[in-house]
């Protein structure tokens, strides 16, 4: 199944992912807070990668529109996910975040016909076959 207005949708679907990459970066910066409480504390280290995380995160919402946004968008799951390492509540946070971007990818696949890239414009058909002329 194809949308009936392929642009249309896909300026809906990178609206999507834009937010839920704002949502990701706000969530990357709860982050330090609930390493802090901990016995070890928060280093330096931890405190830029989460911080640098959360900006590329937030940014990268910025470039959803744009052909590999959503690429963009998809390859920034993997450090998200890897925020458990820091903290294990992280694993179930940002494998939502993960759940729900991959669901994101499959209705942009089911709508656009490609997960990646821009959506695939349909040719008018003029019912013999071949393309319908143009006026």
């Amino acid at each position: 199944m194809t949308a009936p207005d392929p642009v249309r949708a896909g300026r809906a679907l990178g609206g999507a992912g834009a937010a839920i990459l704002v949502l990701e970066g706000i969530a990357t910066l709860f982050v330090p807070r609930g390493i802090a409480q901990d016995g070890d504390g928060l280093t330096g280290v931890e405190l830029t990668y989460l911080v640098v995380l959360a900006v590329v995160l937030i940014l990268s919402s910025g470039v959803q529109r744009r052909e590999r946004g959503v690429l963009i968008g998809t390859v920034l799951q993997v450090p998200l996910l890897l925020t458990g390492l820091l903290n294990p509540v992280m694993w179930f946070v940002a494998g939502a975040f993960v759940l729900i971007w991959l669901y994101l990818l499959q209705i942009r696949r089911e709508l656009l016909g490609t997960p990646f890239g821009a959506p695939r414009t349909q040719v008018p058909d003029d019912g013999d076959g071949g393309a319908a002329p143009t006026p």
